[in-house]
């Protein structure tokens, strides 16, 4: 009798090698290629300061002015500045920076909605990971300015305090920038976080609050 022939789909190359990297102890070569690509990059920087804060930040408004001012004073001291490399703030500090003929870093992320890099990076690394990218903004920092922002600037505010906090990674000084807006956080920190003793009243060392990228300087000038 003869054998039924069975057909089988035709497979390509491309669908194979998806299936291939879409399994979980495939991924970890992923991860691993884009933590030594990063920190290839990154390791070249030396006394870099790290900028965070809204994306949604206009160039007319005072945080955007003073960002920018920042990136300037940071880049006229040596200092390489990084950020997310987006727009808002990440734009404005980037902007300082190469405008004064610095270093200016910028560590993007892809995203469903597709932030695309602001036009003053002298330096760009992407990254399909946030964690990765995490690494990489406190891996070589010397100092931390965090101005005003949403979800994302809160999450990089609280991962360096908390990793400072559990000697996780080295002291570095963080500037919070914008009085007015941080006061409430900090509020909240004073009657709320130790009164129920969630954090030790000696933690809030770990953090100061400015109003100028001068202010923040001074703090920075101090690790020297």
């Amino acid at each position: 009798m003869k054998a039924k022939s069975i057909k089988t789909p035709a497979v390509t190359a491309d669908a194979l090698f998806k299936d291939f990297t879409n399994s979980d102890p495939w991924r970890i070569f992923r991860i691993m290629a884009e933590f030594v690509d990063s920190f290839e990059t990154m390791s070249q920087f030396d006394h870099v300061v790290t900028v965070f804060g809204s994306a949604r930040t206009k160039p007319e408004e005072p945080d955007y002015q003073e960002a920018e001012k920042l990136g300037r004073i940071l880049a006229n001291a040596g200092h390489p500045v990084l950020t997310g490399g987006g727009p808002g703030i990440m734009e404005a500090a980037n902007k300082g920076a190469k405008e004064a003929g610095g270093m200016s870093i910028g560590l993007n992320i892809k995203l469903p909605m597709e932030q695309s890099s602001n036009p003053y990076l002298t330096d760009e690394v992407d990254f399909h990971y946030f964690f990765i990218r995490k690494v990489n903004f406190l891996k070589y920092t010397e100092g931390v300015a965090v101005f005003p922002g949403g979800f994302g600037t809160m999450d990089e505010f609280f991962e360096v305090v908390t990793l400072i906090q559990t000697n996780k990674m080295p002291q570095v000084p963080i500037c919070l920038v914008c009085s007015d807006f941080w006061q409430p956080v900090i509020d909240w920190f004073s009657n709320v976080f130790i009164p129920k003793q969630k954090i030790s009243p000696k933690d809030m060392d770990l953090f100061h609050v400015v109003d100028s990228a001068e202010e923040a300087m001074n703090i920075f000038n101090q690790k020297k």
